[in-house]
């Protein structure tokens, strides 16, 4: 089932979603040194930005893959076989 924050990351552009990233990224550092400084309030919220910025980069690594050609997609399949049969 998708979530509406998934639903919302669908209809947003590339651009967009790299300007969250990066929004994400800098409240994330101001999160960590003011955890690090006086505390914060929920530390949990750390947790959910790191979250935030994983489920975003997770949309841009998926639109990426899915315009990629045939050729690179039978690249890629035959990297991750190789990946799977080293262990």
């Amino acid at each position: 089932m998708a979530t509406k924050k998934h639903l919302e990351l669908q209809d947003m552009s590339a651009d967009a979603i790299n300007q969250e990233i990066k929004q994400a990224q800098i409240d994330l550092k101001r999160m960590v040194y003011d955890h690090g400084a006086k505390g914060l309030q929920n530390p949990l919220e750390i947790r959910a930005v790191k979250k935030d910025i994983a489920r975003l980069k997770t949309e841009l690594r998926a639109r990426e893959i899915k315009n990629l050609t045939p050729a690179e997609l039978e690249s890629r399949s035959r990297i991750r076989y190789r990946r799977s049969n080293n262990k």
